[in-house]
């Protein structure tokens, strides 16, 4: 009874316990459906550090509430929508995504997945939206993604795909959206392109694309968007482009695009933007490009664009910011500019335009930023510019306007920028510049300015730079700009100013550059000097200046140019100079300096010039001036009273281009290690008393003998043989220093001669075809005025450099420039050199002006950050630059290429650090300053130390030199598209 009741008992609970297992064998057979098990393959090959995914539990019957995944509704469910976007995910991307059968939605965006686009993606027939962007996927896009004929978004951009866009992308028929800028894609453009009916969106900027526009993009009639700059698209902007009248942004922006803009861009009436800058297009400005009445920013600017503007600019009403600088646009400006009321920014620096400025453009009450320097304008600045009350950036130098600056200029503008320099403009400078307090840059320099500095400008809070030098200004240094916090810049060179500097000067904290050279200052420097810690250049040469140099002075330990020269300062040379560790230039030179040359000049690791000849220095040379490595420009130590032997280890100095210790009292031996100095160019030890045979060494060699006179007994070389009379006799009448002024017009007169011979043999030799690179030794170039040597280490034919390069061909390049194509030569002992190969001078003037100006230019900068020049060639219509080649290759490169991974913070910093000195260097010490125009990471160079060389100077304008065109700012901020866009 007892057990049969417990039997009884355990039926309900057995029944239970079977209902329960029956289910879960049922549950568990059914358990995560296929979709969820593909799901899961694809978080296998993910890293997923922020557990996102946790929530992927294969214990669950359907994806469907799992995070990022949606499905479709109804009775049969499938996932129709994948969003993993911005989940800091990485690894890579499974090929079971491509059995997502239902999937019409994949954004995979902003994580960090890096390998290949899976091809099984494209079995996903029904997708309609693919975002791929701001990944590091690699490899070349898959032409399975054609088989998408629903897509109609497909973002691609912000990886590191590579390869040409696939010819199949055209059977995407339903595509309205392509966005795949900032890869490294290539190859042309697929014709097929023209099958895409629906497209309204195009942007691959950024990339490498090459070839022509295809002719098939005018079929794309529902265009909105055509995006490709940076690029290297070539060839001309086809003419079909007119058929895309709903388009409203052409976006083509720096890529080699030649050939005349096209008559039929006027159809493009829905235009609101159109970028074509940094190309090479030819021709005149289409006046059809008045019918585009929608048109608010247009960019031409860095073409090589001729003819007038056309007067239909003036019919595009809704225009703000017009861009045509840097062509060669001729006649005046037109004044039906004044047309367009909403116009913001107008920008027509860099051309050839003459004429006045008309006073239609004082109507646009909108306008802020009015750049018309670097043309050849006459007349008078317009008076009622004073009026334009939106004024904020006014740069009118580099022309030959004439008059006052219009007296009430700053009372009802809110002036920024205010840049007049390099003209004939006279009168004084107007009171009230900086009334409204915002004034930032004057630059009023190199004019014919009299009078003082008037108190509105030196009370002027706002001031960072003031720019005054080359006028006539009278009056003593203003000590109010002392009181100016945001000073940074005072150049006062080049005026009728005078009396003391005052003690107040130290008050000016910020001051980083201070230019008082050729002024009639007098008394002593004040010590105060010693409190500008920021001060990186101090120019006080020329004046009238005495005493001793005060100590303080070399407190200033940021500076890396010093220049006392041309004064009266007495005294020795103090040791303090060694505390100015970054010091790059030192000029003490003709001053009444005595006493002995301090040893501790040679811990100036960073000295590229050291200038103190012409004061009373006594003594021997110091041994550790041998220690300055990077000692480049030139060590002049001439015209003092220094005697004992030349020390051996100036043989040390291998970049050291110009050596002088003429006219002094030196004795003994020319130092046989003089054989190391490889990079020298100039060398005059004359009138000392050396002796003995000049070093054989090459040298020696092609030097003239007047690099020698006045030392008895040298001999050898170009002296006559050893022992010989005549060696000395002839000199040794005359063996003391000749007067100054007979020495002074002798040599002037031989330059001048030389100076026009040598111009008549660069002219023949333009003319004529030059095989041969300009050697070292044998010939120098000179332009007038300047003193440029533009050499190469060995002499190489045509036909060497050919067959280094063979024969130029495509595997031997190793860059493109806005210019030319560079290349990379192995040459004899293996030698290796970078030759730029510039285009044909058939193909017009431009080529051959941008060779000129690149030799012209590289030939006077002798800096570690800047690209060294060798030489150059030309043949036969070829010109050819001859460079140093940099193993790195370009930052661009490293940056944008497979191994930017590769560059520590710490290497970026030296890479900007080192191209931040080259640049200054450019813009600020060279003797004339050059502005480079084309600075990017592409023409950034790198050598095998991750050194920073700045290259590429076929844009560079030359500044600071009576007969050329100057640039004393920056010419305004450019109109800018994103490459992206």
């Amino acid at each position: 009874m007892v057990s049969a009741a417990a039997g009884a008992d355990q039926t309900p609970w057995a029944l239970q316990l079977g209902v329960v297992l029956t289910f879960l064998l049922v549950t568990g057979t059914q358990g995560l459906n296929h979709e969820g098990w593909l799901l899961l393959a694809l978080k296998k090959q993910m890293v997923d550090t922020l557990h996102h995914l946790d929530n992927w539990n294969p214990g669950d019957p359907s994806p469907c509430e799992w995070k990022g995944v949606n499905c479709s509704s109804g009775s049969r469910t499938a996932v129709v929508s994948l969003n993993l976007s911005n989940m800091n995910l990485s690894g890579t991307v499974d090929p079971s995504i491509g059995g997502l059968a239902e999937l019409t939605n994949l954004d995979l965006s902003f994580n960090g997945f890096s390998s290949a686009i899976p091809a099984e993606i494209g079995n996903c027939s029904k997708l309609e939206v693919l975002n791929l962007n701001n990944n590091n996927f690699q490899g070349m896009i898959p032409p399975e993604l054609g088989k998408l004929a629903m897509l109609t978004t497909f973002n691609l951009c912000n990886n590191k795909l590579h390869g040409a866009i696939p010819d199949e992308i055209g059977n995407m028929a339903s595509l309205e959206d392509l966005v795949g800028y900032s890869n490294n894609l290539s190859g042309s453009m697929p014709r097929s392109i023209g099958r895409l009916k629906n497209l309204k969106t195009v942007r691959l900027g950024q990339n490498t694309i090459s070839g022509n526009i295809p002719v098939e993009i005018g079929e794309c009639l529902n265009l909105v968007v055509f995006g490709l700059a940076q690029n290297k698209l070539g060839g001309p902007l086809p003419k079909e482009i007119g058929k895309l009248s709903l388009m409203t942004d052409l976006i083509l922006w720096g890529n080699k695009l030649s050939g005349v803009i096209p008559l039929e861009i006027g159809n493009c009436t829905n235009l609101t933007i159109i970028a074509l800058y940094d190309n090479s297009l030819v021709g005149p400005i289409p006046a059809t490009i008045g019918n585009i009445k929608s048109l608010q920013r247009l960019y031409l600017y860095r073409n090589s664009l001729n003819g007038t503007i056309p007067l239909e600019i003036g019919n595009l009403s809704l225009a703000e910011e017009i861009d045509f600088s840097e062509n060669f646009l001729i006649g005046g400006i037109p004044r039906e500019l004044g047309n367009i009321p909403g116009l913001y920014l107008l920008y027509l620096f860099q051309n050839q335009l003459t004429g006045f400025i008309p006073t239609e453009l004082c109507v646009l009450r909108n306008l802020s930023k009015l750049d018309l320097s670097i043309n050849s304008l006459t007349g008078p600045i317009p008076g009622c510019f004073q009026y334009m009350s939106k004024l904020i950036q006014l740069q009118l130098f580099n022309n030959m306007l004439s008059g006052d600056i219009p007296p009430m200029f700053g009372i009802y503008s809110q002036l920024w920028v205010v840049d007049f320099s390099n003209n004939n403009i006279t009168g004084q400078i107007p009171h009230d510049l900086c009334r409204q307090s915002n004034l930032i840059l004057l630059n009023l320099g190199s004019n014919n300015l009299m009078g003082n500095i008037p108190h509105g400008i030196t009370s002027c809070r706002s001031l960072v730079q003031l720019r005054l030098s080359g006028n006539s200004l009278t009056g003593s240094f203003p000590t109010d700009l002392c009181n100016l916090v945001n000073l940074t810049t005072i150049e006062l060179g080049r005026n009728k100013f005078n009396g003391p500097i005052p003690p107040q000067i130290g008050n000016c904290k910020a001051l980083q550059r201070l230019d008082l050279t050729n002024n009639f200052f007098t008394s002593e420097l004040p010590q105060e000097i010693g409190k500008l810690s920021k001060l990186v250049v101090f120019n006080i040469s020329s004046n009238r200046l005495g005493g001793s140099i005060p100590l303080e002075s070399f407190n200033c330990t940021a500076l890396q140019r010093l220049d006392l020269s041309q004064n009266s300062f007495e005294g020795s040379l103090p040791n303090e100079v060694g505390r100015l560790p970054q010091l790059e230039l030192l000029s003490f030179a003709d001053n009444r300096l005595s006493g002995q040359i301090p040893p501790i000049l040679g811990k100036l690791s960073h000295l590229t010039a050291l200038q103190i000849g012409g004061n009373q220095l006594s003594g021997g040379i110091p041994k550790e001036l041998g220690l300055l490595s990077s000692l480049q420009i030139a060590m002049n130590l001439s015209y003092n009273n220094l005697s004992s032997n030349i020390p051996s280890e100036l043989g040390n100095l291998a970049l050291l281009e110009n050596l002088f210790l003429n006219n002094n009292m030196l004795t003994g031996e020319i130092p046989i290690t003089f054989a190391n100095l490889s990079s020298l160019l100039e060398l005059n030890v004359s009138y000392n008393n050396l002796t003995g045979a000049l070093p054989a060494i090459p040298l020696f060699d092609n030097m003239s003998a007047t690099c020698f006179l006045g030392n008895k007994g040298l001999c050898g070389g170009q002296l006559g043989k050893c022992g010989s009379e005549s060696t000395s006799s002839s000199r040794s009448t005359n063996s003391g220093s000749p007067p100054l002024g007979k020495v002074i017009a002798i040599v002037a007169a031989v330059i001048g001669g030389i100076s026009l011979i040598l111009i008549a043999i660069i002219v023949y030799h333009m003319r004529k075809p030059l095989e041969t690179v300009a050697p070292l030794q044998d010939k120098q170039i000179f332009s007038a005025g300047s003193n440029m040597h533009v050499s190469a280490k060995d002499a190489y034919t045509f036909q060497e450099l050919a067959a280094a390069t063979n024969n130029f061909d495509e595997s031997c390049v190793i860059g493109r420039g806005a210019c030319g194509t560079v290349y990379r030569a192995i040459l004899k002992h293996e030698q290796r050199i970078a030759v730029k190969k510039l285009a044909s001078n058939r193909e017009g003037s431009n080529t051959d002006n941008s060779f000129r100006a690149e030799i012209l230019t590289l030939g006077k900068i002798r800096h570690r950050n800047i690209v060294k020049l060798y030489g150059f060639i030309y043949h036969q219509g070829s010109n050819l630059l001859l460079y140093e080649y940099m193993s790195r290759g370009s930052l661009g490169e490293l940056l944008h290429g497979q191994s930017s991974s590769s560059l520590d913070w710490e290497t970026r910093f030296m890479i900007a650090l080192g191209a931040a000195e080259g640049l200054s260097y450019l813009h600020h010490d060279c003797k004339p300053r050059i502005i480079h125009r084309d600075i990017k990471s592409n023409n950034i160079l790198l050598d095998e130390n991750f050194e920073a060389h700045v290259g590429d100077f076929g844009l560079a304008k030359v500044i600071d030199m009576p007969y050329s065109k100057s640039m004393s700012a920056i010419a305004g901020s450019y109109g800018y598209i994103a490459p992206g866009h």
